[in-house]
């Protein structure tokens, strides 16, 4: 029988108890449905997992033993950050959880000239802390045991000068494959853009700090289909998608 993965901020050790808060209780609780000594697997995103008992269950309270951690991880040797170019609604969410689930390590959002999505008032932090579920979330349902950093949200300009490795934009019109590249350390930043696109300033701005102009293909591809071709692309590459897992 399969055993539920669950994501909790709270500090994990062997033999201690730790009580769920109400998000992750009423998850256990009313979606679950666990019972009193069910099993269920908890991990802080810090590498590892720990299996456990369900020892409570109230209307008000769960409780979980932590009883045995597990070393596992299945992180690839390709470190992947995402600078993603925000896009509306449910794309934005699916290029989240995909990107998650393909292995990436590090992704912040970016207002680009074309962005159609609009912050106002308490806006930013929620639709960040919307998309942070949604790596959580994504992170349980893939097995990861290392959870991926979801950084602030910012603007290109600044972004794109911080960045690490073998740099690259998605343009549809560049003449460069990813199988030209080799990474740097075995770091790959991926940059793209938002349903428009890039407007032409920007693709100078990422040009001169280093990133370097490439297609997937022949075709356009729709931004959510973009980001996620490129970390498939850059997984079978370089990553673990062309590992023999001996298996």
């Amino acid at each position: 029988m399969r055993v539920s993965r669950l994501y909790t901020a709270t500090p994990l050790a062997t033999g201690k108890q730790v009580e769920l808060d109400d998000d992750n209780g009423h998850y256990v609780r009313t979606v679950l449905r666990l019972k009193k000594d069910d099993k269920i697997i908890l991990f802080n995103g810090k590498g590892g997992e720990f299996l456990c008992t369900v020892a409570e269950v109230s209307r008000k309270t769960v409780l979980i033993a932590v009883e045995q951690w597990h070393d596992r991880t299945v992180e690839s040797p390709l470190q992947i950050t995402l600078g993603l170019g925000i896009s509306r609604g449910d794309r934005m969410d699916l290029s989240v959880q995909k990107a998650v689930e393909l292995g990436v390590n590090h992704i912040t959002p970016l207002l680009t000239e074309r962005c159609v999505v609009q912050f106002k008032g308490e806006k930013k932090p929620q639709r960040l802390l919307h998309w942070q579920k949604i790596v959580q979330h994504a992170a349980e349902q893939s097995g990861r045991t290392v959870l991926p950093e979801l950084t602030a949200i910012e603007e290109l300009h600044n972004w794109v000068g911080r960045q690490q490795g073998l740099k690259v934009f998605l343009d549809p019109y560049a003449d460069m494959s990813l199988a030209n590249m080799t990474p740097t350390d075995m770091k790959v930043t991926l940059l793209t853009g938002p349903e428009g696109g890039f407007a032409d300033h920007e693709r100078n701005i990422a040009t001169t700090a280093g990133f370097i102009p490439v297609r997937m293909g022949s075709r356009i591809l729709r931004t959510e289909t973009a980001s996620l071709a490129a970390l498939a692309a850059v997984q079978m590459l370089w990553g673990d998608f062309g590992a023999d897992d001996g298996k």
